[in-house]
C-alpha cells in the first residue's frame, strides 16, 4: 500500500526591499520623487492608471530573484491603490512607461540589461535621464517598443521627447526633468511649485479681500461725512 501525505505548500516570500539605496545623489532622489509625484497628480482623475517608483516589480511567479525596481513607472488598466510590491502575474499589466535616472553606478545596466528586460516585459516606452549630464549623450533619451525591440525616439528641435503613452513632452532643463502637456504646452508643476503657487494665490486672495474691506470702510466714511 502506498502512503501519501499532504504537505503544506511552501509559502514564497517576495521581499519589499532589495537593500539598495533609493538613488545615488540628492539630485537623483529629487528627480525621482518629483517625477513620480507630478505624474501621480497628472493622473489623479484616472481610476485605472497607477503610478509608482522605487517599488519592487516581480515578473516571474515563484522566483523572488526575478525582480526589478524602476525609478518611476506608469501602468494603465489597473486600479489605483497602494501596493507593497508589484507582481506582474497578479496585475496582468506591465508598465506602459518606465523612467530611469542614470547615475555612475547604473549607467551600464540602464542601457543594457534593464533595457533588454523592459523590452521583454512589454514596456511600451523607456526613458533614460541623466540629470547630472555626465553619463549619457544626449542626457535625455527615449525608446519605443516595436516588434519586441526598442527604437530610439527622435528628439524635438529643443531636445525634448514626446511620450505618446502619457501625452506628455519631456524636457531636461538644467538638472531637472520637466513634464509638459503635449497638446496644450502646459508645464506640470512639481509638488514644491504647486505649493508655492497655492501660497501665492492665497496671499493674492487675502490682499484682494483686504482691499475690498478697505474700500467699503472708505465708502462708509465718505457717506458719513456727507450725511
Amino acid at each position: 500500500m502506498t502512503v501519501t501525505a499532504d504537505f503544506p505548500r511552501l509559502r514564497i516570500e517576495y521581499p519589499e526591499s532589495d537593500g539598495k539605496p533609493m538613488a545615488e545623489t540628492d539630485i537623483h532622489i529629487r528627480e525621482l520623487t518629483n517625477t513620480r509625484a507630478t505624474l501621480q497628480d497628472f493622473f489623479r482623475g484616472a481610476p485605472d492608471v497607477y503610478v509608482s517608483g522605487n517599488l519592487l516589480l516581480y515578473y516571474e511567479e515563484g522566483d523572488p530573484s526575478e525582480s526589478i525596481a524602476p525609478d518611476v513607472f506608469v501602468v494603465k488598466g489597473v486600479p489605483k491603490g497602494e501596493r507593497r510590491t508589484y507582481k506582474l502575474w497578479v496585475e496582468q499589466r506591465p508598465p506602459v512607461v518606465v523612467f530611469e535616472f542614470t547615475s555612475r553606478s547604473t549607467r551600464l545596466e540602464d542601457t543594457g540589461n534593464k533595457k533588454a528586460l523592459y523590452a521583454m516585459l512589454g514596456v511600451n516606452e523607456y526613458f533614460l535621464c541623466d540629470p547630472l549630464v555626465e553619463y549619457l549623450q544626449p542626457p535625455l533619451q527615449g525608446f519605443v517598443l516595436e516588434r519586441g525591440e526598442y527604437r530610439r525616439l527622435p528628439p524635438e528641435s529643443d531636445g525634448s521627447l514626446v511620450s505618446q503613452a502619457l501625452g506628455l513632452r519631456l524636457k531636461l532643463e538644467g538638472n531637472s526633468l520637466r513634464l509638459i502637456v503635449a497638446v496644450t504646452d502646459e508645464r506640470l508643476l512639481t509638488p514644491a511649485e504647486a505649493q508655492e503657487q497655492a501660497r501665492a494665490e492665497h496671499e493674492a486672495r487675502r490682499a484682494a479681500e483686504a482691499e475690498v474691506e478697505r474700500l467699503k470702510a472708505e465708502l462708509a466714511r465718505l457717506r458719513g461725512e456727507q450725511g
